[in-house]
């Protein structure tokens, strides 16, 4: 489904008057009503109007004339300018929708850290009932098809059910990686889940591409 963009005040004008001008209904040489009589019709201030037309004007759509207003000068360079604002548009809701997932994927990591961090707490208050935390290491092998990807585009909990917790890569030791940290041949991971989680987990590792 294709999100909506909420434009200000004077591109919403801009547009409107640019589809006016290309349909014919404000025809080329007309003049367009003064700014405060426009300030009426759309009920914003003159400012907003003026930079509408500022803006149509740079475009070729109209010419401003001191005292006198503006003059439609082609329909042709309204058609253009209501493509290229759709362009931009579009620009604008794939920035949103990026936006949203990097925000998405932070929250998402806290909330994994929170969790990781609440059952190691339980660990430490259950240890004496013998309910240890269920953690497995898996290696990442030399020319592991997942080399250089990252947790996040490799979907790993996804994939797996299993948490990354840290990551051994030599004598480092990386705790609660998020969903940017890569993976490297010779890296071992640490996880949280189920045997299922950690088989899986393997099989990722290891499968050819």
């Amino acid at each position: 489904m294709k999100q909506s963009v909420v434009l200000s005040q004077y591109l919403q004008i801009a547009l409107d008057l640019a589809t006016r001008i290309a349909k014919g209904e404000l025809p080329e040489g007309s003049r367009i009503y003064g700014r405060s009589v426009m300030a009426s019709e759309y009920n914003v201030s003159p400012e907003t109007i003026r930079r509408a037309l500022r803006l149509l004007a740079d475009m070729k759509v109209v010419e401003i004339k001191p005292q006198s207003g503006a003059v439609v000068l082609s329909a042709d360079s309204a058609r253009r300018y209501i493509a290229n604002f759709e362009e931009n548009a579009d620009v604008r809701v794939l920035r949103r929708q990026l936006k949203d997932m990097m925000e998405e994927a932070t929250d998402l990591h806290h909330r994994i850290a929170d969790t990781i961090a609440a059952l190691v707490k339980s660990r430490e208050t259950f240890a004496a009932a013998g309910e240890p935390l269920p953690n497995y290491e898996v290696p990442v092998p030399k020319g592991s098809p997942i080399t250089g990807k990252s947790i996040g585009a490799l979907k790993f909990w996804q994939s797996t059910g299993g948490t990354i917790v840290a990551i051994r890569r030599g004598q480092t030791v990386i705790l609660s990686p998020g969903p940017y940290a890569e993976l490297y041949g010779g890296d071992i991971i640490v996880l949280v889940g189920t045997p299922a989680a950690a088989e899986a987990a393997h099989h990722l590792v290891t499968a050819k591409e």
